[in-house]
């Protein structure tokens, strides 16, 4: 997807350079190193220029760069006898000639517009010549757009106390930087935040942590992003019919149903998966045709229109694990593989009521008549959707807490210049 024409809420956002900074990068394990590699991942999945700063740490993705920086590594022998001196409240003979080293490589590194995200460099004393180098900077308009990433806050941690002190280095970790947004992890720390540097809290971002949607589903490269093109995570409930295009599979009942359930749930979502048979290639314009009547565009896909001989088996179980729920609406079955598909992936299953298919699933799927409506076939899943827990739990982490989601809600206004 291009940012070039990406529009949220009638802001265009454009691509930018966006240089992530930490002390310390995969593959070092760690819980701001994981959420550095989600953020950076979906950064460069929508089009971003991204690249990493770090002490430690090695490209894991050809598409975001890790240049390391030997003055942001907190193990660097200098970087050590600083901290070892500013712990006991003495600041180094040479911390000014340290600081200019770290803000010349970083000045070099700054050059044009962008945004840097520097992580836990405002909060922790484990670098303050990276601090004081950064905060220098910042009052020269170097970087353009500077956020703050808080994930632990020093001068609110026990443990910490012991090695802070009043005055300048420390106070950088407990004062609102001239022009820098601030952003914090969690509701707690946005709250000890506030009353930290004396800010309102309205002008404090929270953005949470969030999974890797893509990884965790372990979608292929080219299914996530097709997942993405097709803004597949905002979608709610995505409903899934993996059948070949063919008359007997009755799929204008999908879409009318689509429709209606579209009226009580206005992100549902609707994936064909097979390609038309050798006969079904004027079903598919047909379906077509009623899709654009329904005004399903941007809601209904048939994946024929983008892989015209099928998806692969890997790629139809991928979609298994993306979807909500499966529908057929078969006015035929002689069997009915996708229900024992769906049984092990677990999702719901919504179906005609054919023999073939009560057969397969028994009391385990929610059955409709032919003759029913298509008002009728909405209802039925809508009912079922909503009063079911693990539904709306799944709903809530992929549109609220995944990299996606959090990109798309609360990312996106942060990056407005």
């Amino acid at each position: 997807m291009s940012l070039n024409n990406y529009i949220m809420n009638s802001r265009i956002i454009i691509p930018m350079k966006i240089n992530l900074i930490h002390y310390t990068a995969p593959p070092v394990v760690g819980g701001v190193e994981t959420i550095l590699a989600r953020q950076a991942s979906q950064l460069a999945r929508v089009g971003h220029t991204v690249h990493i700063l770090t002490g430690r740490g090695q490209t894991w993705d050809a598409r975001i760069p890790v240049e390391k920086v030997n003055l942001i590594n907190i193990r660097h022998p200098q970087i050590l006898r600083a901290k070892a001196s500013l712990d006991q409240g003495i600041i180094p003979p040479d911390f000014t000639v340290l600081v200019e080293q770290i803000q010349n490589e970083l000045r070099r590194l700054f050059q044009g517009p962008q945004v840097v995200i520097a992580h836990n460099v405002a909060s922790l004393n484990k670098n303050l010549a990276l601090t004081a180098a950064l905060y220098n900077l910042s009052q020269e308009n170097q970087p353009s757009q500077l956020i703050l990433w808080h994930h632990d806050l020093a001068w609110k941690t026990e443990r910490y106390q012991p090695e802070l002190y009043d005055g300048w280095p420390w106070d950088l970790l407990r004062m609102a930087w001239p022009g820098a947004k601030q952003v914090t992890v969690s509701e707690v720390r946005r709250q000890e935040l506030a009353a930290l540097i004396g800010m309102p809290m309205r002008d404090i971002t929270m953005v949470p942590a969030g999974l890797d949607l893509a990884d965790f589903l372990g979608l292929p490269h080219h299914l996530a992003r097709l997942a993405d093109d097709l803004h597949l995570t905002l979608a709610a409930p995505i409903l899934l019919c993996p059948v070949r295009l063919n008359r007997r599979k009755n799929l204008e009942l999908a879409l009318e149903t689509l429709a209606e359930l579209r009226q009580r749930m206005p992100q549902a979502a609707l994936i064909v998966t097979g390609p038309p048979t050798p006969q079904g290639k004027a079903y598919l314009e047909s379906l077509k045709k009623l899709r654009r009547e329904l005004g399903l565009k941007g809601a209904a896909f048939f994946l024929a229109e983008r892989f015209p001989e099928g998806i692969s088996e890997e790629g139809l179980l991928a979609f298994y694990r993306l979807a909500d729920a499966l529908l057929i609406t078969s006015k035929e079955e002689g069997f009915g593989v996708p229900l024992l598909e769906a049984g092990l992936a677990g999702i719901p299953i919504f179906c005609s009521r054919l023999e073939s298919l009560q057969a397969l699933a028994g009391e385990n799927a929610a059955y409709f008549d032919l003759n029913d409506s298509p008002k009728q076939v909405a209802s039925l899943i809508a009912g079922r959707l909503l009063s079911d827990p693990v539904y709306r739990m799944r709903i809530h982490v992929r549109h609220d807490y995944t990299w996606e989601g959090i990109y798309r809600k609360q990312f996106l206004p942060l990056l407005e210049i």
